[in-house]
């Protein structure tokens, strides 16, 4: 699966860009502030809904327009798909695919696999859970088609559950949602521990080439004690989620663990060998969601040569390029890619004060 026709309206400070990506690595260059990250990002709107950079979509939008439009032409084993997706300053979206609206932005995920790589990933290593939990169920929603469905269900049982502990409930009153609450936690944590499990074969071998020296330990945490039994867990801690107004313990709570030795990984590694363990997981889901599904994903890398010397870009690069898929990576200068590439890149843009050209 790979792009081969984009374009960008009124994105940032884009007006009106259109390019014709390569199969391979494509590189985007020019000065900080130029537009080459905003390109990553409305690739990122076509396969997310949103985008990775700020929660307010209105600043996405270009000042002097009322709406942004991204579109796509993506080619596959079965032929071309065409993405179009649209955002307006009061917060409506549209949403087609093939000329038919789609409602839910999980069609897009589905669609359109996405990897993104930027300096702000490292909010996966070192803020809470949710980011290492949003990137355990990326992959559970891939691997699994009944996973979207048993998360959607858990998150609506526990959106009840907290607002009647809120007005003081009973237990009686709450022991029929722990029930369902239960079953469908079950089904969460399953699929998400084999989701793990099965990373975890291909991320070792990864880790293992880009940091040699170090042993990094990935394991699962499901939001409660192994040992305990959920429904006896939310029964016996009724008294204290009452007072606290919400739910302590449960799937919503799992976790992603790395550690060195006895240390988080956060704590043990450099920020250079942390932005390639980042690395590694984002490689790892993608070559594991090709191996599952047959299907690549997409990869967006900004700022790729900050923060690695010559031989990790290298490194980076070859591990990103034996994909086989698509590939996205900004820089300010080509120079810092194209030097440590094999080949040369699939396709060159370079980006001044928003206004794209494709370089040959």
């Amino acid at each position: 699966m790979s792009l081969i026709r984009l374009k960008i309206d009124t994105f940032r400070n884009i007006d009106s860009a259109q390019l014709l990506p390569g199969d391979g690595l494509n590189l985007i260059y020019g000065l900080n502030g130029s537009g080459k990250t905003s390109i990553l990002e409305a690739i990122y709107f076509l396969g997310m809904g949103r985008s990775f950079r700020s929660h307010l979509s209105q600043r996405v939008i270009n000042t002097d327009a009322d709406q942004l439009t991204v579109f796509a032409v993506m080619q596959h084993a079965r032929g071309e798909d065409k993405v179009g997706f649209r955002r307006s300053r009061n917060g409506d979206t549209e949403v087609r695919i093939n000329g038919d609206k789609v409602k839910r932005l999980s069609v897009l995920a589905e669609t359109l696999p996405i990897q993104v790589i930027t300096p702000e990933s490292f909010s996966l290593l070192f803020e809470g859970p949710k980011s290492r939990r949003q990137f355990i169920d990326w992959g559970a929603f891939h691997s699994d088609p009944h996973f979207y469905q048993a998360w959607t269900n858990t998150r609506r049982i526990l959106k009840q559950r907290n607002q009647l502990l809120r007005d003081g409930s009973s237990y009686s009153n709450i022991q029929f949602w722990d029930r369902e609450l239960v079953r469908y936690a079950e089904q969460v944590t399953s699929i998400r521990n084999a989701y793990v499990d099965s990373l975890n074969e291909l991320l070792k071998g990864i880790i293992g080439e880009f940091l040699p020296r170090v042993s990094v330990k990935v394991s699962f945490t499901r939001g409660w004690d192994s040992k305990t039994d959920l429904a006896q867990l939310l029964e016996t801690q009724y008294q204290r989620d009452l007072s606290l107004g919400h739910t302590v313990s449960g799937p919503h709570k799992a976790d992603l663990r790395l550690r060195v030795g006895n240390l988080p990984a956060q704590d043990a590694l450099s920020r250079g060998q942390l932005k390639l363990l980042v690395c590694a997981l984002r490689i790892a889901q993608g070559k594991l969601l090709k191996q599952q599904s047959d299907k690549n994903s997409i990869y967006l890398v900004d700022d790729l040569p900050s923060e690695l010397d010559a031989d990790h870009r290298r490194l980076l690069l070859k591990q990103l390029t034996d994909t086989g898929a698509q590939v996205f990576v900004t820089a300010i200068e080509p120079s810092a890619i194209v030097d440590s590439l094999h080949r040369a890149p699939s396709r060159m843009f370079h980006v001044e004060h928003g206004r794209v050209t494709q370089v040959e």
